[in-house]
């Protein structure tokens, strides 16, 4: 453990992926814990294919990837909340439509116009180790911005969350904040795909929440439970990425998904 602790700040690439990734883990931590209370945990899934049809649609066009994919995944998720409003489409239903249509979109500009190419691929699938240092600033940027936020609205977050109709009726704006979960989401899952790819970034969001709330018993309780297991999980996944030579998202989310399990195990032997 030493020696890949001392590899990964001897390298420059591997510290930036450490610090970025510790970040992005921890807002899908926090953030997690309300959207898989609210039963709207795979909205990172479909906001992570609108990002790739955007970021498709950007490279077709020679434009900066972010600078389209952000406002598209922000205005996404509004859209989102909107259609689940709907009595006829529901949640996952909502979701659903969203990321197949953003995914289709994605791939037909793609064989249109010059195939899969590296940058796009690197969204699809995360390339952690390749973040460049304006990558760094805009991901630390976005990343301390959703945490002074959610820390800022924790008592409301935490009202809406819970009880919705009754936050609602002591006079909380349950739309507002119910706008600025799911921007503070699509902020975080923009930057989060460079790290994850589209298709394994909801991972971090279900995840740590999921496995929190094996033991958890209290909504603070799960939330802080939440981020510890989110960053030591990313810690340990990129330790064993760079000694076993795996990728970094893949090995983030099948530790993950161990801790899940074995958390899992001794909840029920408890009972």
């Amino acid at each position: 453990m030493p020696e890949l602790l001392n590899t990964i700040f001897s390298y420059e690439f591997l510290t930036r992926a450490l610090g970025v990734g510790l970040l992005i883990s921890l807002c899908s931590a926090l953030l997690g814990v309300s959207l898989v209370l609210k039963r709207f945990a795979m909205i990172g899934d479909g906001l992570g294919h609108v990002g790739f049809g955007s970021l498709a649609v950007a490279t077709a066009l020679n434009w900066a990837p972010l600078a389209l994919s952000m406002p598209v995944t922000v205005v996404a998720a509004f859209f989102l909340l909107r259609i689940s409003a709907n009595r006829q489409i529901r949640g996952d239903a909502a979701i659903a439509l969203l990321s197949a249509s953003s995914l289709a979109i994605g791939v037909f500009v793609i064989s249109a116009t010059t195939g899969m190419n590296t940058d796009v691929d690197s969204y699809l699938f995360g390339s952690i180790l390749t973040l460049t240092s304006a990558d760094v600033v805009l991901a630390v940027g976005l990343c301390v911005l959703v945490l002074g936020l959610f820390v800022v609205f924790y008592n409301r977050i935490f009202a809406m969350t819970f009880d919705e109709r009754f936050a609602q009726a002591t006079g909380v704006p349950t739309g507002l904040y119910n706008s600025l979960l799911a921007a503070l989401v699509a902020l975080t899952i923009v930057v989060g795909m460079r790290m994850m790819g589209a298709l394994l970034i909801s991972s971090l969001i279900i995840f740590p929440a999921l496995s929190a709330m094996r033991h958890g018993r209290s909504f603070k309780t799960v939330t802080w439970q939440a981020a510890l297991i989110s960053t030591a999980c990313f810690l340990v996944g990129l330790l064993a990425s760079v000694h076993f030579a795996t990728p970094t998202g893949a090995s983030v989310v099948l530790i993950n998904l161990l801790v899940f399990l074995a958390l899992s195990i001794s909840a029920r032997r408890r009972f």
